[in-house]
């Protein structure tokens, strides 16, 4: 495998994620170098980026290896998006560029027609990229690059479930997306935060140390947001 230089970090990153490089376990900079066709250079670079973000760790006699998150740093990431999601959203709602909006309504198309049809194989795709796009509308890149961090995190962390009722959560992306585009700000964020709280129910822990040991919820997060009526807004 041939990767550019300044796509490694990508590159060690997406494995991590995908468990091509189990926790705990070591990343030495020459084997890395030879798996992306790279010099040590940026292999080195990239282990750096990857500490400050808490993917990877040093260790004594050991140099660096993949993190082994505990469960309460998992549970604080989901904590922390479902705070930082509905300010994208708000964000959004003031500073969407038509582009934007354009993207958002074509993905709750798409996402609501394949729930209805029950073809559910993309609809993982389809509400990763709807966040993205919603965070990206924010026009923070601050934000959006802690929203993006975030969710290479908890795809590490945890297994998600699909949605009992496809249908009822595109219904909610179609809502934020309506009130994002009327510049409710307000709205917006209580659709999202809603939403993000559903959503984190869904979320299984991973447990790389005893695969045959079935995936543990999340603590429960309490959040202080009302119950937000969005029938009116479905579209």
């Amino acid at each position: 495998m041939r990767i550019p230089a300044h796509s490694v970090c990508t590159a060690i990153r997406d494995d991590i994620v995908s468990g091509v490089y189990e926790r705990g376990s070591r990343l030495t900079e020459e084997l890395l170098a030879r798996r992306y066709g790279v010099s040590r250079v940026p292999v080195r670079e990239a282990l750096r980026t990857l500490e400050s973000e808490g993917f990877v760790v040093t260790r004594r006699h050991a140099g660096a290896c993949v993190a082994e998150p505990t469960e309460r740093e998992a549970a604080d990431l989901l904590e922390v998006r479902m705070l930082l999601e509905p300010l994208g959203a708000a964000r959004a709602a003031q500073r969407r560029t038509e582009a934007h909006l354009k993207v958002l309504r074509g993905l709750v198309r798409l996402g609501q027609e394949r729930a209805r049809r029950g073809e559910g194989e993309d609809l993982r795709s389809l509400g990763g990229w709807f966040h993205e796009t919603l965070a990206q509308a924010s026009g923070s890149p601050g934000l959006i690059a802690l929203l993006t961090q975030l969710r290479h995190k908890i795809a590490w962390m945890y297994a998600v479930e699909q949605p009992a009722r496809p249908v009822d959560s595109w219904a909610e992306h179609g809502a934020i997306v309506h009130a994002v585009a009327r510049g409710d700000a307000e709205r917006a964020r209580a659709l999202t935060a809603q939403h993000a709280e559903r959503a984190a129910g869904a979320h299984r822990l991973r447990r790389p140390d005893r695969p045959g040991r079935r995936a543990a919820p999340p603590p429960r997060v309490s959040s202080s947001q009302h119950g937000v009526n969005i029938a009116g807004a479905r579209h």
